[in-house]
């Protein structure tokens, strides 16, 4: 049985069975260049993803990343490298206290023109139902830093966003 359910202004959790989806869905006010840029860039990656990033850039590639505040090292085969349209990878992580069974995961980045902007559409699925329901709020936080990156603002501080929409999130979701 499939349950969706809205989450946030800009997400929603896709729950199917013992796993989920998210999806998110931005428009971005920057050519697609720009956007597929920040995010196969190390040096971008490191401001808004908060990333140490290794990325060889082909379809069979590999990807090797250190991200965010909780510094999750997590590595994975790249399955489709289409710049500037799309960018798919594993997203691999071994078990840690936070994720005890580990996680993997395939996260998929479509980039589509719309006039001077691009509709960004972020899918990351096969996620543990309990991971997903605390990488929701935390990657709505990564894409308001990663708009705020392109629009070349101060970026948002990923903590107070996290906290900010955590709430959103969870009574979004049935039984949470």
């Amino acid at each position: 049985m499939n349950e969706t359910t809205k989450a946030g202004p800009a997400g929603k959790i896709e729950f199917d069975g013992d796993h989920a989806s998210l999806v998110f869905e931005r428009t971005l006010h920057h050519p697609p260049e720009a956007v597929w840029a920040a995010l196969t860039d190390p040096a971008e990656m490191q401001r808004w993803f908060m990333t140490t990033a290794r990325i060889d850039g082909r379809a069979g590639g590999s990807v090797d990343m250190v991200s965010g505040p909780a510094r999750f090292h997590w590595t994975g085969k790249i399955l489709a490298w289409d710049p500037p349209r799309v960018l798919e990878y594993e997203w691999n992580v071994d078990p840690r206290p936070e994720l005890p069974q580990g996680e993997q995961t395939v996260v998929r980045w479509e980039l589509e023109r719309s006039g001077n902007s691009t509709r960004l559409k972020l899918t990351h699925r096969r996620l543990t139902r309990p991971t997903a329901l605390g990488f929701a709020p935390g990657t709505h936080a990564f894409l308001d830093r990663l708009a705020a990156q392109l629009d070349g603002a101060p970026l948002p501080d990923w903590m107070r966003v996290f906290g900010e929409v955590q709430e959103s999130y969870a009574a979004a979701v049935p039984g949470c």
